[in-house]
């Protein structure tokens, strides 16, 4: 694997074959990763206190850019009108909030999974996604995903992105048969045939 995009846009990690340490970029420095951090917690206890049901997501530990509001993969799930009432309150406060297919990841700042899949793609590769982005293959889940469908012709989702199609204003170009891991590993079949 090259690279990894993760929380959003908020980095990109890759480990360097030549046994380097890992390379990490990040789209804001430290001090203001975690001064966002400080001023999410507030808005998350308001989320948990305000939408019955909800729960910090397992992984919060592990993140270090965005706060993530637990809707379903360790709770009951909730309904749609429950998620985007987690979504406005983020948004009310000033935060941005993007739909996963188990999360409503939150954070403040400018970062996409889009703009640091441009970054991430230049600095490892050495190309251009907006100059020709056809031959390159985005697979997603959830309308957090949205940009990448929008921006690549040949974006896919795996099939629990159809429970989000009417969140979607761009809907992935192909969607496959199976959901999660296995529809990841359909794409990754169908592409290996093909080499």
């Amino acid at each position: 694997m090259a690279a990894v995009v993760g929380e959003n846009g908020a980095f990109w990690f890759r480990h360097d074959e030549q046994g380097r340490p890992f390379v990490r970029r990040w789209w804001v420095g430290e001090a203001q990763r975690r001064a966002d951090h400080e001023r999410l917690w507030p808005i998350a206890r308001r989320i948990l206190a305000e939408v019955p049901g909800t729960g910090i997501a397992s992984d919060q530990p592990f993140r270090a850019a965005d706060i993530a509001i637990d809707w379903c993969e360790h709770v009951a799930p909730l309904p749609d009108s429950e998620v985007r009432r987690i979504g406005a309150i983020a948004a009310a406060e000033g935060a941005t909030a993007k739909v996963s297919s188990i999360h409503v990841n939150m954070w403040f700042g400018d970062f996409s999974k889009l703009g640091m899949a441009r970054r991430c793609v230049a600095e490892v590769l050495g190309l251009d996604v907006d100059a020709d982005p056809a031959p390159f293959v985005f697979v997603g889940d959830s309308p957090n995903d949205q940009t990448m469908f929008t921006h690549f012709p040949n974006a896919i989702g795996v099939a629990n992105v159809l429970r989000f199609r009417d969140q979607l204003t761009q809907p992935p170009a192909y969607v496959t048969a199976s959901e999660g891991g296995h529809g990841f590993a359909e794409v990754a079949e169908a592409l290996l045939a093909v080499r």
